[in-house]
């Protein structure tokens, strides 16, 4: 198994160290498309998954998810989160064995989802469906004055909507500080997301990068050419991928990704599982 930068105890460490920092923001992946951002002590979490829960659900399946990467941290031990978000209802991304430890870790947290998911999540999850806080395309919240989140719909394969329309996938913009974030979710690079994205002049884009192959029947994402593409497209930022190095049946080789940004000469990183990016 691919091993992490840092995981567990020495992960926490560095994280609530530099928590003490006033300036600067920090991300860190923790696998699959699940980062922890980190700016001025406020910490937000990015469709978290941190469990085996998938490779035991299909272990016995023709559609087994063996593991590449160990697990990077417990959820449980993240007890100092603001805000959490999902982006959207596949395990990967709404996971019970992530989400309820992270939950009860942290009762004052906030959780976003998609509105359109509100009654799926609160199924999954076994909590009030009340709980969490719903967007759908365009719509805001705002934490305080320092924090925003936009929804933006993502395309997984297509888009999906619930009976009065709303988006079953989204992706997020996150203000935080003086940075912006743009985190995808899944989605495919579908005609006129480039727009929706552009005004926001992202300083990060966190995008997937595994592809859209119908043999392994299942929804697609961006492949890393055109992760590369998009960043260059939209014109700021930093271009980081995930969705890779979790499951071997849905993975991508990240120096693919290197190779495409270097082509089309955008900044970008390409995180190890318990890396760091700074800004």
């Amino acid at each position: 198994m691919i091993k992490p930068i840092k995981k567990e105890e020495a992960l926490l460490k560095e994280i609530k160290e530099s928590a003490k920092k006033s300036e600067g923001l920090r991300i860190w992946w923790l696998g699959q498309s699940g980062f922890l951002v980190q700016w001025n002590g406020f910490h937000l979490l990015l469709d978290p998954y941190l469990s085996d829960c998938l490779t035991k659900k299909y272990a016995n399946t023709e559609k087994q998810h063996v593991r590449m990467s160990e697990l990077v941290i417990s959820p449980e031990k993240l007890n100092f989160i603001d805000l959490v978000t999902s982006s959207h209802n596949h395990t990967d991304h709404l996971d019970a064995e992530t989400l309820n430890p992270i939950l009860e870790a942290n009762p004052e947290i906030q959780f976003i989802i998609p509105e359109a998911n509100r009654d799926f999540v609160a199924e999954r999850l076994g909590c009030n469906r009340n709980l969490p806080i719903g967007l759908n395309d365009q719509q805001s919240y705002f934490l305080n004055e320092n924090i925003s989140l936009t929804a933006i719909p993502s395309a997984h394969n297509d888009f999906e909507t619930d009976e009065t329309g709303q988006h079953k996938f989204l992706g997020y913009i996150i203000k935080i500080g003086p940075y912006c974030i743009y985190h995808s979710g899944d989605t495919l690079w579908y005609e006129g997301l480039e727009k929706k994205v552009i005004p926001f002049k992202p300083d990060v884009l966190l995008l997937p990068i595994n592809g859209n192959k119908p043999e392994r029947k299942i929804a697609g994402n961006m492949s890393s050419e055109e992760a590369a593409k998009f960043g260059k497209t939209v014109g700021s930022g930093f271009v980081i991928p995930h969705h890779y190095h979790m499951f071997e049946f849905n993975t991508e080789d990240p120096e693919n990704f290197v190779q495409a940004a270097k082509k089309e000469g955008i900044n970008y990183q390409a995180l190890k599982i318990g890396e760091r990016f700074e800004k």
